[in-house]
């Protein structure tokens, strides 16, 4: 194969160097030119790039058929994340466009900022630090409740469903798991109880979403699933906005069926968190309530909000920029790894 050209967006100066040095050690830096670009891929900034071969993103790029159209030497898409919703897989299977994800990187950091965001919440540690910058120091207030014996649900017993369930029998929970396929062994050794929703969200004092983005997982918690849920009960979502209604969860934590909610993602959050983005895009009135209902659930004290950080330690990074060179050089050996599509 000839050298090819590729772009990484969303990357910083430091994940660049690492890259560099991560091209080098894989001996295939004379078979890619490689460009570097902090911010998103734009469908109105693809023709800078057309001449790319290949293009690797983060989720904050949307990689639509606009896109692909707007840069004919496409071959080779690599999503820096497991999930790959943010792709347009038949356009890119029309297009003869190769995608490759990140299977595997960050379950044990993802189940441990799931249990940051619950210690947050059971603790009351957000509501302090509001207190805290307003000077004012209402201890009984404050009062929080033990995880120890407390019922966890996990919808989504995969990979980071599971290790969320390691921590959880450490800290001395009950576990109930809802999952498509479940694994009765491992149910099993940690000792916890595949159910149905209903059960779980009916007893689980903590339900935790660990799901991916599908048409069968839309709105997953919306009112009457909500409504079901244990009254006071906690909601834990580290997995994709689209899983939950929030309309429906404004009403949950209006009518006092939620005690609080732990968010690393929500519907709209490309817009909350970038407000370039904001301005640009022409957004229908469905989005813009959307945005409206966010912006209440997001101002609530009893929320912990963080803007899809969960998998964002260091060493979970470098764990996706290794898999995702790895996945360049083998397109390069004409051996795919990782493919989507």
């Amino acid at each position: 194969m000839d050298t090819i050209r590729a772009g990484f967006f969303e990357v910083d100066d430091g994940q660049a160097q690492y890259l560099i040095e991560g091209i080098r050690r894989l001996g295939v830096a004379d078979r890619v030119q490689v460009d570097f670009v902090p911010h998103p891929l734009t469908p109105d900034g693809c023709e800078a790039y057309a001449q790319y071969d290949a293009i690797a993103v983060f989720i904050g790029t949307k990689v639509s058929r606009t896109t692909l159209e707007a840069l004919p030497r496409l071959r080779l898409v690599l999503t820096m994340s497991t999930g790959y919703d943010h792709i347009d897989i038949d356009a890119c299977r029309e297009r003869g466009v190769v995608v490759c994800n990140v299977p595997h990187y960050g379950e044990n950091t993802v189940a441990e900022h799931t249990f940051a965001l619950i210690l947050s919440l059971s603790r009351k540690l957000h509501a302090a630090y509001f207190q805290s910058l307003r000077g004012e120091y209402q201890v009984r207030a404050l009062r929080g409740f033990d995880l120890y014996g407390k019922t966890l649900g996990v919808v989504g017993a995969g990979s980071i469903g599971l290790h969320v369930i390691r921590i959880a029998r450490g800290f001395g929970m009950r576990v109930l798991a809802y999952d498509a396929r479940p694994q009765r062994l491992l149910a099993e050794v940690l000792a916890f109880t595949y159910t149905d929703l209903d059960t779980l969200l009916k007893e689980s004092d903590i339900v935790t979403l660990h799901v991916p983005a599908t048409p069968a997982t839309y709105h997953l918690m919306n009112r009457e699933t909500l409504s079901k849920m244990k009254r006071g009960a906690l909601l834990i979502n580290t997995a994709r906005g689209s899983v939950v209604d929030t309309e429906a969860l404004l009403w949950a934590l209006e009518e006092g069926i939620l005690a609080g909610a732990g968010l690393d993602v929500i519907e709209g959050e490309e817009y909350i968190t970038e407000e370039s983005a904001l301005l640009k895009m022409p957004l229908a009135e469905q989005t813009l309530k959307q945005l409206v209902q966010a912006q209440v659930v997001l101002r609530r004290e009893n929320v912990v909000f963080t803007p899809h950080i969960a998998f964002n330690s260091q060493e979970a990074v470098e764990r996706i920029l290794d898999t995702t060179l790895q996945n360049l050089s083998a397109f390069l050996q004409g051996n795919l790894q990782n493919v989507v599509t």
